[in-house]
C-alpha cells in the first residue's frame, strides 16, 4: 500500500499539547480529519491541519487518487530540542522555563475496499 507523508519539524507547541490532537485523527478519512481540525479549539489543530493538507498534496503529487478517499494511516508526534530559559524571582533567586518543541509527522494513504466498508 502505498503511502505520502508530510514531516514539521520544530514546531512551538509541546508535545503534551500536540499529542491529543494527532490521536483524534489517527485511523481517519480525510475530509473528516480536516473538518475536525478545523472546529477544534485547540492552538496545535492548525499546525495538524497544515501537515495534513501538506500529506494529501504530496500523495496527490504521486498520483494516489482523490484526497476524498483517502486515510490518515500514520500520525505522530515526537519530541523535539527544548529552550531552556529563566524568570528572576524574589530575593535573587531564578526559576527555569523550558519552551518545548516538536516534530509532527502525518503519512495518509488510499484507503482499501475493506476499509471503505468498515467506515
Amino acid at each position: 500500500m502505498a503511502e505520502a507523508q508530510a514531516v514539521l519539524r520544530f514546531v512551538r507547541v509541546s508535545p503534551r499539547k500536540a499529542r491529543p490532537v494527532v490521536d483524534l485523527i489517527r485511523g481517519q478519512q480525510v475530509p473528516m480529519a480536516l473538518a475536525m481540525l478545523k472546529n477544534l479549539p485547540r492552538q496545535a489543530s492548525k499546525v495538524v491541519e497544515k501537515i495534513l493538507r501538506s500529506a494529501v498534496a504530496n500523495a496527490e503529487q504521486k498520483e494516489m487518487g482523490d484526497s476524498d478517499s483517502m486515510v490518515v494511516s500514520k500520525a505522530f508526534v515526537d519530541c523535539g530540542p527544548t529552550l531552556k530559559r529563566f524568570r528572576s524571582r524574589s530575593q535573587g533567586r531564578a526559576n527555569a522555563i523550558q519552551k518545548r518543541m516538536s516534530h509532527i509527522t502525518v503519512a495518509v494513504s488510499a484507503a482499501s475496499v475493506k476499509e471503505k466498508k468498515k467506515v
